[in-house]
């Protein structure tokens, strides 16, 4: 791997990993997860520097932080920017609907993505019988609990399997391929 290519690489993880990171702080709120979690504690301190000056401008809505939606974004574009001089040379203009669109798509597939790979780690952990007092375990449970929870009624425990969290997999799967997301 040449240099460029090593320096868009790491580059990609970096951005793709803060913003997850934000997201994960979006999706903390939304589920009113406990703050006083390590891992809690550890995406508020990651996220604070930038989502502090940014909370004095946008002011979350409806219980909805807003800011760190917003951030979400706000990297991805600059995510876009940054790769695009890098492999290109040139930059992408803010205003072009393709960048809009791209954001956007992008968005929702992060959105996608993060339930699918937080519910399937719920599985697992499941499978596994681990401490319900772990911190990983409680984050995971409160974050996908929202989304289990609805589908549960729907779906009623037979002969003590929770299938929810199959029909929730299948739902995000057929999600992702008629917004062709993946």
């Amino acid at each position: 791997m040449n240099p460029q290519g090593a320096l868009v690489y790491l580059l990609d993880f970096v951005f793709s990993a803060y913003i997850f990171i934000v997201l994960t702080r979006f999706v903390l709120q939304l589920a009113r997860a406990d703050f006083y979690n390590p891992i809690s504690q550890f995406v508020l301190k990651a996220t604070n520097p930038l989502l502090k000056p940014l909370r004095r401008i946008i002011p979350g809505y409806g219980g909805l932080d807003i800011a760190s939606l917003v951030l979400v974004v706000v990297l991805i574009i600059v995510k876009v920017v940054v790769l695009s001089l890098l492999l290109s040379g040139a930059v992408p203009s803010l205003a072009d609907p393709r960048l809009i669109l791209y954001t956007l798509r992008e968005l929702a597939a992060l959105i996608l993505n993060y339930v699918f790979w937080a519910v399937l780690i719920r599985v697992i952990l499941s499978w596994v019988a681990p401490d319900p007092y772990n911190p990983v375990v409680r984050v995971i449970v409160q974050i996908t609990e929202p989304i289990m929870a609805p589908v549960r009624k729907l779906l009623p425990p037979m002969g003590g399997f929770d299938l929810s969290p199959l029909l929730v997999l299948l739902g995000i799967q057929l999600l992702q391929i008629l917004f062709k997301l993946h």
